[in-house]
C-alpha cells in the first residue's frame, strides 16, 4: 500500500507511480546496481553535475571504486593503530 502522502508526492511530481515502481524493483534486484543514501550536499551536488555535463553513472563509477579503496586503506589503518594500541597495553 502506497500511502496518501507518498501518492500525492508522485502524483504531483508527473512520475507514473507504476513506472517508478518497475525501476525501483529493477534496481532492487539487479545485480550491478546500488543505492546510496547521500546527504541533501551530495545530491544536488551530483545533480547539478551529471545534469550538466552529460556525465553518466558509469562515468562516475571509476571515481566510486577509487573511493572505496580508499575507504578500505582507511579502515585497515584504522584496525592497524587500534591493534597496535591494545599490544601496547
Amino acid at each position: 500500500m502506497v500511502k496518501e502522502e507518498q501518492y500525492k508526492l508522485v502524483t504531483e511530481s508527473g512520475i507514473n507511480l507504476s513506472g517508478l515502481v518497475r525501476d525501483l524493483l529493477d534496481d532492487h534486484f539487479s545485480e550491478h546496481k546500488i543505492t546510496l543514501s547521500v546527504s541533501e550536499e551530495t545530491r544536488k551536488l551530483y545533480d547539478l553535475i551529471v545534469s550538466n555535463t552529460g556525465s553518466t553513472d558509469e562515468d562516475v563509477e571509476k571515481y566510486l571504486k577509487n573511493t572505496l579503496k580508499h575507504l578500505l586503506d582507511d579502515r585497515i589503518k584504522a584496525m592497524q593503530d587500534l591493534q597496535k594500541e591494545i599490544k601496547d597495553e
